[in-house]
């Protein structure tokens, strides 16, 4: 997907994939991760997300990234957060207490922006990218990560044939040909959540995995 397309889609308010709600999974799963309060937690793609104020919650600091400012701006506006902006060239960052959003592409990165991120929480961001592109994606995220970083990550699998993306379809097998090289991959949900997202029924799917997994640094 292309920068235009996201940006079109947030100026439309075309946002199927913003969930109004914390993720049922982030309070559950998030403490097997073992990440203390005051570590640096880094949310890729992240719109304008709630999970943001909940890890800010648990007394982490937070990173975001995302490219679209109608997103940034909303996430601080809906909150009632006034943000400091700052020209940061290619980005502007945005900042308000424990947040932080960086305005811009998530390649655009280098590790310097990520410094002392010791945990990344990916509920919507490698499902959002083609095949062609998931790879690239994750090995920029792993060039940007500390050796010892810890990621939670949220996966859809479906049959690819009945629905074109995004959100694309991730199988178990390309978690571990992206991760498994660096992390010990536990797989800790794993459910048929269709029922729970009916949009997806109109557009053809006849079955729709959620899956959830721990990646832990295979030398921790």
């Amino acid at each position: 997907m292309e920068p235009d397309f996201w940006h079109a889609r947030w100026e439309r308010g075309e946002i199927g994939w913003h969930e109004t709600e914390i993720n049922v999974h982030l309070p559950e799963h998030w403490p097997q991760l073992g990440v203390g309060p005051g570590s640096r937690v880094f949310v890729p793609l992240c719109g304008k997300s709630l999970d943001l104020l909940w890890l800010a919650g648990e007394g982490h600091r937070v990173l975001g990234i995302e490219i679209s400012h109608v997103a940034v701006e909303a996430f601080f506006a809906e909150n009632a957060l006034t943000p400091e902006v700052v020209k940061e060239p290619p980005f502007l960052r945005y900042s308000a207490g424990e947040v932080e959003i960086l305005c811009g592409d998530f390649f655009d990165l280098t590790t310097a922006y990520l410094d002392g991120v010791t945990a990344v929480f990916d509920r919507g961001s490698l499902i959002a990218f083609p095949p062609q592109t998931r790879f690239r994606y994750a090995e920029h995220l792993l060039r940007l990560l500390r050796s010892n970083a810890k990621i939670l990550l949220i996966t859809l699998n479906y049959d690819q044939a009945e629905m074109p993306g995004p959100p694309f379809s991730v199988k178990d097998d390309d978690v571990r040909d992206m991760f498994g090289r660096h992390y010990h991959i536990e797989p800790v949900f794993r459910g048929d959540v269709l029922a729970e997202n009916e949009r997806f029924r109109q557009r053809g799917l006849t079955c729709l995995w959620e899956q959830v997994y721990v990646l832990r640094p295979s030398e921790s």
